[in-house]
């Protein structure tokens, strides 16, 4: 929201109060509070009818600092408040006849005394941001409402990034951003995940501990700053410190709740029935009888909205007329060796009789007058569970745990942005406030149930709307895209968005949901999807069966499915780190911080640290590739280029730029056919061009259900000798990609190596 009429004007109607002048600094209960007039004081009298502000700087834990400003502090303050953790820590504040300071872990943050005002933020003695004059503001306008705003300085060449899902340009800088949750689509300005947490490639992050609406102009009102406001009289923010852009993820993952780790069958492909598609159990069973024909390998089915009965959302009960007998329908697919999911919202149609159950027992969201909000908008008659009531969220999981018993494995959590804000909540909630806040309770309550039913680690939902925290309860998709190039390069860019807004898994419509793909949108779509981190085959209003677009799609569809498979050992251990806040999908930057060519591009990614993968968004196959410093393999083909440069290639259907960083280690798994084995047994240990004197460890989980620990590979170079060795008992062998020379060695007691000489010599 803007304020200002240009630069030195404040909008007509408006009023704005700054801090000009910090009359006195004291150290309060571990925080720096500092007390400020909104003019400069020149003799006693000048504090009479003055306006103050007050600045109170805290941490939650090292690193992090947190910042209240108020104008007037005695207003209600009504929930909900995103759930943080706290710690014991207790910062060091010292105050002398200039300024106050308060560090905490190699966060400085320093307020001046007197006037002009001027609050920084400085790491290991590297000033991050700042708050200078008029940064801070009070607003009121002539109807009487009421914001605050904060503006931290930008400096030269910095970008921002995050804030939630974002479909718009990646690069964050000139836009006007606001947090609230809508069911918009991928191509327009409104996201389903709205994060008030952004992060800059200088090493800190902001986040605004708001849960309703904020209004973010970055660079956009003021050009060299961010600017952040909400409504009300106080305004808390956090500023958390790095020194890196991965750093500051994983203390925001600390802060705000870790992403779950999630079962290895979901990396697998999944099939969906597509949404308003006829279906029944023959049908089903002749998609998966296809895939199977075709050695296509298929871990989860899904069964979308039509498993339900038409008008009927959401009763949990299945369709009688197509199908007859669930139970048996489950068990024949488990028997397959299938997991299954099925859609469900938190929308209770009038004619379902949970309608009926949840407004006697006042599960349902009401109105002031006591009345159930309901409205036709999705679904006739449409209401809604009360999250913020105990008994609801129970009653609501207690009926989806029936579904699981019947032998369901997971849930797609559709929805949760259609939250109204002329309501009353059980809990007393603010309705602005809950607008947001209402997917995480939504998919939180579903997601404890799983881990309930299916135990920690198998627990896994297929969600569409979150805010901060939603990042706990894991996958989420990137929700309904159009069937075009420039659809699935928009998807891409939510996808980074939300990576660098602290989620640690995502997905996507292979093919895109609205509409059909033509067959050469689709292949494309096919490989990267399979080299996301979940991969789904889902559609509006017709089937995503690779045999119904053409035969060359089933052998893109094979390849790449198969291809991901293999790499198990590798993604097993990349979806550990992002348990700690790291994506698995990770924006360059994330992986070259120091490379600003790498800060903008929003059309590639690092599947982990080792794999770059840049998608084709052409049907012709042509593609621009950014590859960093260094001399990057191809996975498919064992090519090379060398970087830093722009490269153009073209590639054909089953094939796209998946390049092998300088000296990583890739393990490539021994089955391709299933996401679940025993990873280390038989792994191949992809080498690609190692240094001289470099030494690489390798660490790869043992495959779900296995005894034992990880197993630790390390592999050195010294000279013409390539040498990998471990202790574990089990076959493993070594390829080396070396100065365009493919080599290879089987292990023998723990080590295998390779000499560059002896193979030339033998090629």
């Amino acid at each position: 929201m803007k304020f200002t009429d240009g630069y030195w004007l404040v909008r007509e109607g408006m009023e704005s109060l700054h801090p000009a002048d910090v009359r006195d600094l004291e150290e309060a209960d571990g925080s720096l509070v500092a007390y400020a007039s909104t003019k400069v004081v020149r003799h006693r009298g000048d504090t009479l009818n003055l306006p103050a502000l007050t600045v109170r700087v805290s941490s939650p834990a090292p690193g992090v600092a947190r910042v209240r400003v108020e104008h007037h502090a005695g207003g209600l303050e009504p929930g909900p408040r995103f759930e943080m953790a706290g710690t014991a820590h207790v910062p060091e504040v010292v105050i002398d006849a200039d300024r106050g300071v308060l560090r905490t872990g190699d966060l400085e943050v320093s307020v001046r005394r007197g006037s002009p005002w001027l609050m920084e933020f400085r790491s290991d003695g590297r000033l991050l941001t700042h708050s200078g004059a008029k940064a801070i503001g009070a607003v009121s306008d002539d109807q009487g409402n009421h914001w605050v705003h904060e503006r931290l300085g930008l400096s030269v060449g910095e970008h921002v990034y995050g804030l939630g899902e974002r479909f718009g340009p990646l690069v964050k800088n000139g836009q006007t951003v606001e947090i609230w949750n809508a069911d918009g689509g991928t191509s327009s300005e409104q996201a389903y995940k709205n994060v008030p947490f952004y992060l800059s490639d200088r090493g800190y992050g902001v986040l605004v501990d708001h849960a309703g609406p904020v209004s973010f102009e970055v660079g956009s009102e003021t050009v060299s700053s961010v600017q952040f406001s909400v409504p009300g009289q106080v305004i808390e923010y956090l500023v958390i410190d790095g020194p890196t852009p991965a750093d500051v993820l994983r203390r925001y993952a600390a802060l705000t709740g870790r992403p779950a780790a999630v079962p290895a069958w979901s990396f697998g492909l999944w099939l969906s029935t597509s949404f308003t598609t006829d279906y029944d159990e023959p049908t089903v069973m002749s998609f998966i009888e296809g895939m199977a024909q075709r050695d296509i390998p298929l871990s989860v089915f899904h069964f979308d909205c039509f498993w339900m009965r038409e008008f009927h959302w959401t009763d949990l009960q299945w369709d009688p007329s197509v199908f007859p007998d669930p139970e048996g329908m489950l068990a024949r697919l488990h028997d397959r060796g299938l997991r299954v999911s099925v859609w469900i919202n938190p929308y209770i149609a009038q004619r379902s009789a949970l309608f009926t159950e949840g407004k006697e027992k006042g599960y349902l969201v009401r109105r002031a007058d006591g009345s159930v909000w309901q409205w036709d908008s999705w679904q006739a008659g449409m209401a809604l569970v009360d999250f913020t009531n105990p008994d609801a969220s129970a009653w609501f999981t207690e009926k989806l745990r029936g579904v699981l018993r019947q032998g369901v494995d997971t849930f797609k959590t559709d929805f949760g942005e259609r939250i109204p804000t002329d309501v009353v909540w059980h809990d007393g909630s603010d309705p602005e406030r809950m607008h947001n806040y209402y997917s995480f309770l939504y998919n939180q309550a579903v997601h404890e149930l799983l881990v309930d039913e299916r135990g920690e680690g198998d627990a896994v939902l297929f969600a569409r709307s979150a805010t901060v925290g939603g990042q706990q309860f894991p996958v989420h998709w990137g929700g309904d895209c159009d069937s075009t190039f420039e659809s699935m390069a928009e998807s891409l860019r939510g996808g980074l968005s939300l990576a660098l807004s602290g989620f640690g898994y995502w997905s996507h419509d292979i093919g895109g949901f609205e509409g059909t793909p033509d067959p050469e949108l689709f292949k494309r779509w096919l490989a990267f999807g399979l080299l996301s981190s979940h991969s789904r085959l889902h559609g509006s209003t017709s089937y995503r069966v690779p045999w119904a677009f053409d035969e060359e799609a089933v052998e893109v569809a094979r390849r790449f499915t198969t291809l991901k498979m293999t790499l198990m050992p590798y993604l097993a251990r990349v979806a550990q780190e992002a348990t700690d806040g790291v994506p698995m999908m990770r924006p360059m930057l994330l992986e070259f911080p120091t490379d600003r060519t790498a800060a903008t591009v929003e059309t590639q990614y690092l599947l982990g640290d080792s794999l770059l993968v840049a998608p084709v968004f052409s049907a012709d196959g042509d593609v621009d590739v950014y590859v960093p410093e260094g001399t990057w393999t191809s996975l498919l083909d064992g090519s090379r280029v060398v970087g830093p440069r722009w490269v153009r290639q073209r590639h054909p259907a089953d094939s796209l730029p998946l390049l092998v960083r300088p000296g990583a280690v890739v393990p490539i798994g021994a089955v391709d056919d299933r996401p679940e084995y025993d990873w280390p047994d038989g792994v191949l240990l992809h080498v690609a061009e190692p240094a001289d004197g470099s030494r690489t460890v390798v660490r790869v989980p043992r495959g779900p259900g296995m005894p034992g620990e990880d197993v630790t590979f390390v592999v050195t170079r010294s000279g013409s000798t390539i040498r990998a060795s471990s202790d574990s008992p089990m076959r493993w062998s070594l390829r080396v990609l070396l100065d365009g020379r493919t080599l290879n060695a089987e292990s023998r007691g723990g080590l295998a190596e390779v000499r560059v000489e002896e193979q030339a010599a033998r090629s």
